[in-house]
């Protein structure tokens, strides 16, 4: 059976993941905390990254050298620019980007990194599933978008180390890159899992949308988003 690395940055998260999990064993590496256990016995490690891409992708490549992970799943956080995606609502990444990537002066597209491109898809075959099954729960329901108070979708992801809370950046970023949702972490993680050959999963809650205050939303919601993002985890670990 797969051994699945999940990756979160703020404890928040963290706590919220570890409360789906049973038979935990604390490891430190390079002091991380890394914590073995299952989830719906499915053999699972998570640990705590810290917030940026740089963080993102240490703790990413540690997890499959120290770990020998099958799949890594980032679970979290984000901040909505698709109107259509409200507080607490969960998106399930297609593919993720970089927003703050950016080597035009040599002719390439804001977000194209040498030898990875322009974006790094998510896995496919867990987004046919899901996909799949959100199809079959709205046309069992009426066309509507299934029984929860929360919608989930799936879109794209843009990130970069910054806490977008300008609206003429977040307005950039959705022309762009035609973006739902941004972080500060899924697309190093997914670079690293791209570089590796290893299969990348990103499921996100929405806490806030950058409006210019949106700093206080986030602290207020993200808990709400980090339970939300995580019982989509559990509902759909099979599938993975």
């Amino acid at each position: 059976m797969d051994k699945i690395g999940i990756i979160v940055a703020m404890e928040e998260e963290k706590n919220a993941v570890k409360n789906i999990m049973k038979d935990l064993e604390l490891e430190e590496i390079y002091e991380l905390d890394f914590f073995k256990g299952k989830i719906n016995n499915r053999k699972c490690v998570l640990v705590q990254s810290g917030v940026g891409k740089v963080n993102a992708a240490r703790t990413t490549q540690v997890l499959i050298d120290k770990y020998k992970v099958d799949k890594v799943i980032n679970v979290g956080a984000a901040a909505s620019i698709n109107p259509m995606l409200n507080i607490g609502d969960v998106l399930i990444g297609k593919h993720v980007v970089q927003h703050d990537f950016d080597i035009t002066a040599f002719g390439h597209s804001k977000g194209y990194i040498t030898g990875v491109g322009d974006k790094v898809n998510c896995d496919e075959n867990f987004l046919e599933k899901v996909e799949e099954k959100l199809k079959e729960e709205r046309q069992f329901n009426g066309n509507d978008d299934d029984k929860r108070e929360f919608s989930i979708r799936t879109g794209v992801i843009a990130t970069g180390d910054l806490f977008c809370s300008e609206i003429s950046i977040r307005d950039e970023i959705s022309a762009k890159f035609h973006a739902d949702a941004v972080d500060m972490e899924c697309a190093a993680i997914g670079q690293v899992c791209y570089l590796d050959d290893i299969p990348f999963i990103v499921i996100r809650g929405i806490s806030d949308t950058p409006d210019g205050k949106n700093a206080n939303t986030f602290d207020k919601n993200l808990e709400l988003a980090s339970k939300r993002c995580v019982g989509v985890l559990n509902e759909f670990l099979d599938n993975i």
